[in-house]
């Protein structure tokens, strides 16, 4: 994920002050603890904390060094006044982490931390905030949006509630913002597309609701987080315009189609995870596209039709979940054909049959669950009964003539004289 890492190089010089003992966890690149520097990628799948939290306990940062003279005092008055609005509005503190923040000092409390202005006559600003893991209780206050300097809002794993404050899109500098293990609820946040440099959000295990905006995808995120909520409606049709290297809906309430724009995302994006949704409708031909995918997870859904021998073309391919859908015919050659892949998931389907090189799968040690479809004489199978009502009914999805060779390369060229004629039926 290059730009990740050139974005957690680009912080860890924007943020890290020349003298500092003890600063606090980054979720991308660069994680910062009271051991020293540590690197590492904290992007992922639909795991609860960003990667520069672990263990038990609040994994923040330590006590800043004090700050050099000729510093700004107007900045740090302001930092002063809106981090004593938040410790106002903060209810619950098992680790006492408030009690550090007394003074005028801001540099000094826990999970503050500063770093010299890019202006180099303005002294030390705050460049960020990582209270991941703290577990207080209370609110989000405006006066945050006085840190305009501020890189990273890391507050993972607390028990914040209520909604995310209107006036964050003043966070001008703002690269990473995590969210994620809270209580806030609300709509989508649309405060956060306001935001201009953000390129991180995690949203996840919250209680947000109701449909997300199209605006979301035409922001340059490299990561979005959305999973474990509970946004529903139709996934907008403008998802092939985001950058994201990962999206991760899973666990929501989704419904309608797969958007067809999702084959058009381009071969930056490295994880796609839409598991545990109400999606329904097939599985766009144009996935193929996705040529440095390595997560492909549709899990939980009512997905119906074949699937796509275009899937080949994900070369990178590791982990395919196709489970628990309603998805038919037999699973293509070319598809078990992946060299990549180590996982390979499609259980609680109809599919009649699997290929020879499927059948190889088991003895490259592929992880391949087959098991509740309805394939003749195989074990672990659904009754006869449920496999003589084949779900797809008179479901109609795009696919490639198998007559005609399968040119990855040009695929996009393929798939657009395709789209222009007639639909061919999807059959076992």
């Amino acid at each position: 994920m290059e730009t990740g890492w050139l974005l957690a190089i680009l912080l860890f010089f924007h943020i890290i002050p020349r003298n500092a003992a003890h600063i606090v966890g980054v979720s991308i690149g660069v994680g910062i603890g009271g051991g020293g520097v540590h690197v590492g990628v904290g992007v992922g799948n639909a795991g609860s904390g960003g990667g520069g939290d672990g263990g038990d306990g609040w994994m923040g940062g330590g006590i800043n060094p004090r700050i050099p003279s000729g510093s700004s005092e107007t900045d740090l008055k302001s930092a002063y006044t809106a981090l004593q609005a938040w410790k106002s509005a903060i209810t619950d503190d098992p680790y006492k982490i408030m009690d550090t923040w007394v003074g005028s000092d801001v540099c000094s409390y826990k999970g503050v931390f500063c770093a010299d202005s890019q202006d180099s006559d303005s002294g030390p600003v705050v460049a960020g905030i990582d209270l991941n893991r703290a577990n207080l209780q209370g609110t989000l206050v405006k006066e945050l949006s006085a840190f305009k300097d501020m890189s990273l809002l890391h507050l993972n794993s607390n028990r914040f509630n209520g909604t995310v404050p209107d006036a964050f899109s003043d966070l001008i500098s703002l690269h990473e913002l995590d969210l994620s293990n809270n209580q806030l609820s609300g709509c989508f946040p649309k405060v956060v597309l306001d935001i201009p440099n953000l390129a991180y959000l995690d949203l996840r295990y919250n209680s947000f609701y109701g449909p997300i905006p199209e605006d979301l995808f035409n922001k340059k995120l490299d990561a979005i987080f959305l999973n474990n909520n509970q946004f529903d409606g139709e996934i907008p049709q403008n998802l092939g315009n985001s950058p994201a290297s990962v999206i991760n809906f899973a666990n929501n309430k989704f419904s309608g189609e797969l958007p067809v724009s999702l084959g058009l995302m381009g071969s930056k994006v490295r994880e796609i995870l839409f598991l545990n949704n109400q999606l329904k409708g097939c599985i766009p031909q144009g996935i193929g596209l996705y040529s440095d995918v390595e997560v492909l997870d549709l899990s939980y859904n009512s997905l119906m039709g074949h699937v796509p021998d275009t899937i080949s073309c994900l070369e990178k391919l590791e982990v395919l979940n196709l489970g628990h859908n309603k998805l038919t015919g037999e699973l293509p050659d070319v598809v078990c054909s992946l060299r990549s892949l180590l996982n390979f998931t499609a259980s609680y389907n109809f599919f009649s049959g699997y290929s020879e090189a499927c059948s190889k799968l088991f003895f490259r040690n592929v992880g391949f669950d087959v098991s509740d479809n309805c394939i003749p004489g195989k074990g672990m199978q659904r009754p006869e009964p449920e496999c003589s009502m084949i779900p797809s009914g008179s479901l109609s999805c795009l696919r490639i003539p198998a007559a005609q060779p399968l040119a990855c390369g040009s695929l996009g060229d393929l798939l657009e004289s395709n789209s222009s004629g007639p639909k061919l039926s999807s059959s076992p």
